[in-house]
């Protein structure tokens, strides 16, 4: 397993939209493998493929650090798709591996139902609230070219963008590795 280079705000990857997998190959086995180093490494809940230029539509999750989260089982989701949103609401802190120090208010679905496929290429359904949902959300927002700056209100847009251009010129401490400008 090798940690990868994390991208960060301003890469253009993350601005793209994931390409579908069509078949779940050694490769992608690999990439998926190496995807929960890099996000382990880097003390993250999640990671989208995209995080660590890869184009394709996967994502990982491990929340079993998180307190009342420690039997959840680490998962990684092959093409997903979300097929319902709550009309619940829900406002939270969240940060961003791809976006080192900073963090923002970001209201999401309670719950969501989520379909996808596993390592072994079979199809699962399930449905996900409280923290659980907002990771998925986050992650899936990454596989179609969104960040938190994407979700937050203008008001918060405007009190962070100094430290948006601060990160996308590499102007942060991180403890992990991102890729060079």
């Amino acid at each position: 397993m090798a940690i990868i280079p994390i991208t960060i705000y301003g890469d253009k990857i993350l601005k793209q939209k994931a390409q579908p997998v069509p078949a779940v190959s050694d490769d992608i086995i690999e990439k998926i493998r190496n995807m929960f180093e890099t996000m382990r490494n880097a003390n993250g809940l999640g990671l989208a493929a995209n995080q660590v230029g890869f184009r394709e539509s996967i994502f990982v999750l491990d929340l079993e650090g998180v307190e009342g989260y420690e039997k959840f089982k680490p998962i990684a989701m092959i093409n997903p798709k979300i097929v319902l949103h709550s009309d619940e609401k829900v406002v939270m802190n969240e940060g961003c591996l791809s976006l080192p120090t900073l963090h923002a208010d970001v209201e999401r679905s309670k719950m969501i139902k989520v379909k996808y496929l596993d390592a072994d290429e079979k199809e699962n359904e399930i449905e996900a609230s409280e923290l659980f949902a907002r990771v998925i959300l986050h992650e899936y927002d990454h596989l179609i070219g969104k960040m938190i700056p994407d979700r937050v209100t203008e008001k918060i847009k405007k009190n962070i963008q100094k430290e948006l251009e601060n990160i996308a010129n590499r102007e942060v401490e991180i403890d992990y590795p991102i890729t060079e400008k």
